[in-house]
């Protein structure tokens, strides 16, 4: 059992609600102009519903010597419940693709700078946030920079299905192109970009790429960075 101080005013409950709330929505917001599964509504309505647990863990317990005793296993039951829900952003297809982990990784911080501000812990939960601001954002942009110079990027606007990115493959590997890496983003419920990326080649073999591509059934467009 631990103890915590805690002001069981209106106000106090309001400004814990409130600072989880900003928090939370700076991180989904990233995650929302990403077209990510999780965006902005979500990670908000997951912190404040961990502060609000936290709170109610904390008003709930029994008072001794006019402090209130938090039952830790409420935390250890929060974090269970948000592993399941993270789990449910996380895209597995039958080719390997799996996308969303960073979503799953961001709704669990999330949560866990709910419990923080829940129970009064401001200072643990703004440092979280600044810090998961600097992975999701600012390396974000220093891994494009270097990956710009690296690779090159073809972007499949379709109907993603497992024989169409299969189909994808087979055409880079004829031209002797090997995938670095391969990402997906939700346009709409029906709709995904899928994105493959190959070592740096000419602007002539991209736009012959993007031809080939284009052919595939249920592609609409195909874009090349160059």
């Amino acid at each position: 059992m631990q103890t915590i101080p805690f002001d069981y005013s209106l106000g106090e409950i309001t400004l814990r609600l409130f600072v989880t709330l900003l928090l939370t929505g700076m991180i989904g917001w990233d995650r929302e102009r990403l077209h990510k599964p999780a965006g902005l509504r979500t990670h908000i309505l997951v912190g404040v519903g961990s502060a609000l647990i936290m709170l109610i863990s904390t008003v709930t317990g029994p008072m001794v010597n006019g402090v209130y005793q938090v039952d830790p296993r409420i935390v250890a039951n929060v974090v269970t419940g948000i592993g399941f829900l993270g789990a449910g952003t996380i895209l597995h297809f039958k080719d390997g693709l799996v996308s969303g982990l960073t979503t799953a990784a961001s709704l669990w911080v999330a949560a866990a700078i709910g419990m923080a501000i829940g129970c009064g812990f401001y200072s643990g939960g703004i440092i979280t946030t600044l810090i998961v601001l600097f992975v999701l954002y600012l390396m974000g942009l220093i891994d494009d920079y270097y990956e710009g110079r690296l690779y090159r990027s073809v972007i499949l606007h379709a109907r993603i299905t497992p024989h169409l990115t299969e189909s994808a493959k087979e055409i880079l590997r004829d031209e002797e192109l090997s995938i670095l890496k391969v990402e997906t983003q939700s346009v709409s419920p029906s709709e995904k970009y899928v994105v493959f990326h190959i070592k740096a080649i000419s602007i002539s073999m991209g736009k012959e790429l993007s031809r080939r591509l284009a052919k595939l059934p249920g592609v609409k467009e195909v874009s090349f960075n160059s």
